[in-house]
C-alpha cells in the first residue's frame, strides 16, 4: 500500500513540476512581449532614454503609436474562404486588365470613362452569375 501511495505522490509531484515549468515559460514569454511592446510604443520604462550618444542628447525608442486596444488582424481559414479569396483576386486582376486594355486601345476619354463605369456596373452582375455563393 505504501508503495502505491509513494508512486501516486511521485506522479503528483512530477505533474506539479511540469505545470510550474509551463507557468514559468508563459510568464517569461509575457514579460518578453511586454518589454518589446514597451520598447516599440515608448510607454513606461521603455520611453525616452537620456544620454549623449554620438552628439545626440536623448534617444526616443517609441516608433509606433500606442493603440487604444489590441488590434488583431486575422483572416478566415478553410477551403471556402480560400476559394473566395482566389475568386476575388481573379476578378480584381481581370477588372484591372480590362481597364489597362481600354486605356491602351481607346483614344477617346469618353470611351475610357464608359468602360470604367460599365465595368463597375457589370462586375457585380458577373459575380452573381458566375460564382454561386449561396451554398
Amino acid at each position: 500500500m505504501s508503495k502505491e501511495r509513494a508512486r501516486r505522490r511521485a506522479e503528483r509531484e512530477a505533474e506539479a513540476e511540469r505545470l510550474a515549468a509551463a507557468l514559468a515559460e508563459r510568464q517569461a514569454r509575457a514579460a518578453r512581449r511586454r518589454q518589446l511592446r514597451n520598447r516599440l510604443t515608448g510607454s513606461a520604462a521603455g520611453g525616452v532614454v537620456a544620454g549623449v550618444v554620438g552628439g545626440v542628447v536623448g534617444r526616443v525608442t517609441a516608433v509606433l503609436p500606442r493603440p487604444s486596444r489590441p488590434v488583431r488582424v486575422a483572416r478566415q481559414r478553410g477551403y471556402i474562404a480560400r476559394r473566395r479569396r482566389t475568386e476575388n483576386a481573379v476578378l480584381a486582376v481581370l477588372w484591372f486588365l480590362v481597364q489597362v486594355l481600354a486605356w491602351i486601345l481607346l483614344d477617346s476619354w469618353m470611351a475610357r470613362l464608359a468602360v470604367l463605369l460599365g465595368s463597375i456596373l457589370v462586375v457585380p452582375v458577373l459575380v452573381t452569375i458566375v460564382f454561386d455563393r449561396r451554398s
